[in-house]
């Protein structure tokens, strides 16, 4: 039997008239007659009742649509299941990681979890926090590392994701230090600065960490007067900007320790103005391939 010839008879099923359905499948109406006719040889039964106009389903062929509909919709699946079958067979781990984390947090986690034995080889892809959940939804990674706040939902379903906590961040608003007073402890903005408007270095809608900062402090921010003159996906970015006194910025604590210990950069707010968050591992509630699920538990192990 020839594939084409179930979706041959789909087509006739569909319309009920020969040379409407040939023209579909983009040939003359006998050719397409002796297809459909060779597929009831094959079967040994009659499909069509070709007395009545249009031509009808028999018993037997109103059954076989659903089988060849069936049949083909298998076939279609066929690639994306053989590649199932090779990536469970695969060692390599596929991460996305917002690109904080992968400058920051990820280097120094892997070589603690590799203290015992390694966990093979991985493939990194270092993107925005949105980027990053697309590639999780669409199945191209495994895993995902990230920032993460219980009041801010991402984009990944909890019902379909695990996640574990791996680590913990801070975000700190910060500024570079007052010019004549470098290393006094003053920052050059406070956002507690009695109405007079602050210079924020924002984040993108794109990036997970201004997702959290707009969500969790965009209402004290306004009684700040603060305006935005600068934005950017990333907070390498920010880090830049803040250190060359273009205003406030909040950076994850991990990312700044040596400008905060050096002061090149000064907090600039109190302890309210920060934002703890956790650093958070999710991965599909799917089964993955052994070398991912080996991975899991390494991690879940070492999270307890």
């Amino acid at each position: 039997m020839n594939l084409t010839w179930l979706e041959d008879f789909l087509a006739l099923a569909s319309t009920g008239n020969f040379s409407r359905a040939a023209s579909e499948r983009h040939m003359t109406q006998p050719a397409f007659s002796r297809r459909v006719r060779a597929l009831e040889e094959w079967l040994g039964v009659a499909l069509f009742d070709r007395s009545s106009h249009p031509v009808t389903l028999t018993e037997t062929g109103q059954w076989f649509q659903a089988v060849a509909q069936d049949m083909l919709a298998r076939v279609a699946r066929v690639p994306d299941e053989a590649r199932a079958v090779a990536d469970a067979s695969s060692a390599t781990l596929r991460f996305a990681s917002t690109h904080a984390l992968s400058f920051t947090f990820l280097p120094a986690w892997l070589r603690g979890l590799e203290s015992d034995s390694p966990v093979g080889p991985i493939q990194l892809v270092s993107d925005v926090m949105q980027q990053c959940e697309a590639l999780m939804l669409q199945g191209r990674v495994q895993f995902l590392l990230c920032h993460w706040h219980a009041q801010v939902p991402g984009r990944l379903d909890p019902a379909a994701c695990r996640s574990l906590r791996v680590g913990g961040d801070t975000l700190v608003p910060v500024a570079a230090p007052v010019k004549s007073s470098k290393g006094s402890g003053k920052a050059r903005y406070l956002l507690s600065s009695g109405g007079k408007p602050v210079p924020l270095l924002a984040y993108s809608n794109e990036s997970g960490l201004g997702r959290i900062v707009r969500a969790l402090r965009s209402g004290t921010l306004e009684k700040t007067q603060g305006e935005p003159v600068f934005t950017a996906h990333l907070a390498s970015v920010l880090k830049t900007m803040a250190l060359d006194g273009r205003g406030v910025a909040w950076l994850p604590q991990s990312l700044i320790a040596e400008e905060l210990a050096s002061g090149r950069l000064i907090a600039a707010g109190g302890p309210e103005w920060s934002i703890d968050l956790d650093i958070r591992l999710f991965r599909s509630d799917a089964v993955a391939p052994r070398a991912a699920e080996n991975f899991w538990r390494k991690v879940a192990a070492s999270a307890t």
